[in-house]
């Protein structure tokens, strides 16, 4: 290396030194105000002035360049911001020259009042001048791939580099084209680039490809290329030049992150066990090998228990019990294969036992040898596979989340020629442990959705009767496991008076909360429906009952179980209310009284088969609170079908709500089938899959309690009437067969006619209905709440309603707009 000889030579260590010491920098301090304040001796060595001349004066008269005001003033500014400057500028020696000088300009400090600015620089010179020896030696050694080409794009030079990553020898290269030589490294692509260079003079920089080389036919390698024109003194372009290196660890890992990341988008995409088994199969094939299989333990598909074996519960069984749970191959119908999916399979790579699924790692079979005596007495089948199919290398990672073994997955090469390497551990590690986390979320998720299913339907009805005033038959379908248990829930509720209530409700949102709070209204419902409250009444009640359970989630909502909820599937979305339809049927008038909160109107096919949807006012669904409900009256022919649904079932085919429920109709208008089957296939017709949301459907064919069955008189209001009231419906009972009963009727019918006429008012009525059972009621047409009391020894009344629920079934009272009924029931043997 050839060096100007005012400088001293670099190589030496005193060059070197000088190169990187600042000690020597001319330096100075500058006012604001551009005074000169300070100069050091190196200043005057540089520049010529002592510090006598100097200090004291303008530093602009040392410059040696027209001043510019606007960017000193820039300068200036980002001093005084703290980050300092630096630059070329040219300064004029005392002798007259003008020397070019790199200045940098300190941020800006204070001396006493005065802002200062410490300002260094040294004078720029050439460093050294790269001599031919220099230069080939570079060239040939660079770790970076380069070549000349000619105009005709043959080669006319390249270094030693570039020879060893193609693998074709210099000489052979010399005077020939890259496609001549290397057809595999995208050729004709990198000849259109130096075409494009030649033509424009335009370089183009970094462009990557993949291809193989003479030197590793086997491996995909990546290169990064670079192309610029070589141009003589008259500006022509003479050649393109163009510089390579190999980057395929860079492009490897950036493989990696891709396919991660797309493994991300493509595994898991269910809560389903199976499917997530199968998906990774599926990704894995033919990415990463060319046959995977997934086996899964057998307590994984357990929803019973922690369904999995724990990491640190202690030794494993010598050989795991497992299951196929996803396979694919580059080869249809995976012949590789000695299991099928669902089949029992023991796998595992020998000679490891089942330790290796709860605390071992990823093993590597770079060469798989079939020979192996190992693979021939352990694995017979598997090894004859291997010389069939041309097995030759093998990675099993197993799959482990959350401290839980899940089982082990298997991944293979065959077609593929290159054998699996330790960077492809890292690899298969990362898809599996996303694939474990999935299989772990899906597990605990079917887990939860199991118990709630099992919650859901343990509080649902498991017997439904509607007496002799209605036959009832219902569905129930729990949502897609997807979609997580709903709030769906439907009751038939015996009343007096041979009346039966029917309710059908739908708690908004999924999961075991929805469950349990819709157990607590159908609990709620029953409750006020004993207590005889009208329907619009009890949905009042029910609204105020799911305000108050609100309160008790400030948060508006409620998690879920914190099981499969932790990464899989918690309740999106927060608890706000109900909506529900109630119905009271009265088979002596065959009239329905109805009301609804939010849910959609019952449906009504009369016995012509005609399908009609009346609508009783909608009313808010519960737990807004604030807004009353309204009931309405329907009359229904004998032998009327009532079908009481929620939105599920009519919104499941296509979300259109008013095309369900006329499809509703057309199915249950047929007239051929039992009340049962005609329940189960109405709902398959319209949801024949699974679907997002609970489905439950209630029908009542509807009965009239004939005149036979009910008889009434009308009562003076006289106490010397109780004794003929009393003997008319004694004979009536004897009439109807029930002499048995007779005595204990005659006492209710005296005890309840007599209150009525002592302490009520007129009009009175004595009404009896046979029916599952013997009803009496008495009206009035007071609002007075009967009392039961329990009468003193000395008391001579009081005993009244006391001895009536004594000798009865049950008992009760019940109001209408005009008054009140006083009820009581008695069992028919």
């Amino acid at each position: 290396m050839d060096a100007p000889r005012e400088e001293p030579d670099a190589r030496t260590p005193t060059g070197a030194r000088a190169l990187l010491d600042a000690s020597s920098d001319a330096a100075a301090v500058v006012s604001g105000r551009g005074v000169v304040l300070g100069w050091t001796r190196a200043a005057e060595e540089l520049l010529g002035h002592p510090a006598a001349k100097i200090v004291g004066g303008p530093a602009a008269r040392l410059l040696a360049m027209p001043g510019d005001p606007a960017r000193v003033a820039g300068v200036v500014e980002r001093c005084r911001a703290g980050m300092g400057w630096s630059g070329l500028i040219r300064v004029r020696h005392r002798d007259g020259r003008r020397i070019d000088v790199d200045l940098r300009v300190s941020a800006s400090f204070r001396i006493g009042a005065d802002e200062c600015f410490l300002l260094s620089a040294r004078e720029r010179r050439q460093q050294w001048e790269v001599g031919q020896s220099v230069l080939d030696g570079f060239l040939t050694r660079s770790p970076v791939g380069m070549a000349v080409m000619d105009t005709q794009l043959r080669y006319v030079w390249l270094n030693d580099t570039l020879e060893r990553f193609g693998g074709v020898p210099r000489e052979q290269r010399l005077g020939r084209r890259l496609s001549d030589l290397l057809p595999g490294l995208q050729a004709e692509t990198i000849e259109g680039l130096m075409r494009k260079v030649l033509d424009t003079g335009v370089p183009v920089t970094d462009y990557e490809y993949v291809g193989w080389s003479w030197a590793d036919p086997h491996r995909r390698r990546a290169y990064s290329t670079s192309f610029f024109p070589l141009v003589d003194a008259d500006d022509s372009v003479t050649g393109v030049c163009y510089m390579v290196s190999d980057v395929t660890e860079r492009w490897a890992a950036r493989q990696l992150l891709a396919l991660v990341n797309e493994a991300g988008t493509c595994i898991g995409t269910t809560l389903d066990v199976l499917r997530t088994a199968q998906e990774l199969a599926d990704f894995a094939v033919p990415r990463f090998a060319d046959f995977v299989v997934v086996d899964l333990l057998e307590p994984v598909f357990s929803s019973e228990g922690h369904g999995a074996w724990l990491t640190d519960a202690g030794p494993a069984p010598a050989k795991p019990v497992m299951r196929r749970a996803g396979m694919q191959s580059v080869r249809e119908g995976c012949p590789e294969a000695v299991a099928q999916i669902g089949d029992r399979v023991d796998f595992v790579p020998p000679p490891h036992d089942a330790r290796l699924l709860v605390d071992g790692d990823p093993i590597l079979i770079p060469v798989l040898d079939p020979s192996d005596e190992l693979w021939t007495t352990e694995q017979p089948e598997r090894a004859a596979g291997m010389r069939e199919f041309g097995l030759h290398s093998l990675i099993s990672v197993p799959m482990r989340a959350r401290n839980t073994a899940l089982g082990l997955t298997t991944f293979i090469r065959s077609l593929n020629p290159v054998s699996f390497q330790p960077d492809d551990v890292l690899v298969a590690r990362e898809l599996v442990a996303r694939a474990a986390l999935c299989v772990d979320n899906a597990r605990r998720y079917t887990r939860e959705h199991t118990a709630a299913v099992t919650l859901q339907r343990s509080l649902l009805p498991q017997v439904l009767t509607g007496g002799t005033a209605l036959e009832v038959a219902s569905s129930y379908l729990p949502a897609d496991p997807s979609g997580g248990v709903g709030g769906d829930w439907f009751d038939v509720i015996p009343l007096s008076g041979a009346r039966v209530g029917l309710v059908v409700g739908d708690v908004v949102g999924h999961g075991i909360t929805a469950a349990a709070t819709m157990g607590r209204l159908r609990t709620a419902v029953q409750t006020l429906a004993d207590m005889e409250m009208p329907p619009d009444e009890l949905l009042a009640h029910l609204d105020d009952l799911v305000l108050r359970l609100s309160e008790e989630h400030p948060d508006g909502g409620t998690a879920e179980t914190a099981g499969a909820a932790e990464a899989a599937q918690r309740s999106t979305t927060a608890f706000l209310g109900a909506t529900c339809l109630y119905a009271v049927y009265d088979p002596v008038n065959r009239r329905c009284t109805m009301a609804r909160a939010g849910h959609p109107p019952p449906v009504v096919v009369a016995p012509d088969g005609q399908v009609t949807f009346p609508e009783p006012p909608a009313g808010p669904p519960l737990g807004l609170g604030g807004i009353a409900f309204e009931s309405c009256e329907i009359e229904l022919a004998e032998n009327s079908l009532l079908g009481l649904y929620t939105d599920g079932l009519v919104q499941a085919a296509d979300r259109d709500m008013e095309r369900g429920m006329s499809r509703l109709g057309d199915l249950l208008s047929r007239r051929d089938l039992d009340l049962g089957t005609l329940c189960s296939s109405a709902v398959r017709g319209i949801v024949p899959g699974p679907q997002p949301d609970d489905i439950a459907l209630l029908l009542a064919r509807t009965h009239a309690l004939g005149a036979e069955h009910v008889v009434s008189w009308d009562v003076p209001v006289d106490p010397a009437a109780v004794a003929d009231i009393r003997a008319r419906a004694t004979r009536q009972v004897e009439a109807w067969g029930f002499e048995e009963l007779a005595m204990t009727t005659e006492l209710i019918v005296s005890e309840l006619v007599t209150n009525a006429i002592r302490y009520a008012e007129p009009p009175i009525r004595l009404r009896l209905l046979r029916d599952s059972r013997l009803t009496c009621e008495v009206f009035d047409a007071s609002h007075t709440a009967p009392r039961l009391r329990h009468a003193r020894s000395m008391d001579e009344g009081g005993r009244g309603l006391f001895l009536v629920a004594q000798v009865s079934h049950r008992w009760g009272a019940r109001y209408t707009a005009d008054g009140k009924i006083i009820w009581a029931e008695q069992e028919i043997a």
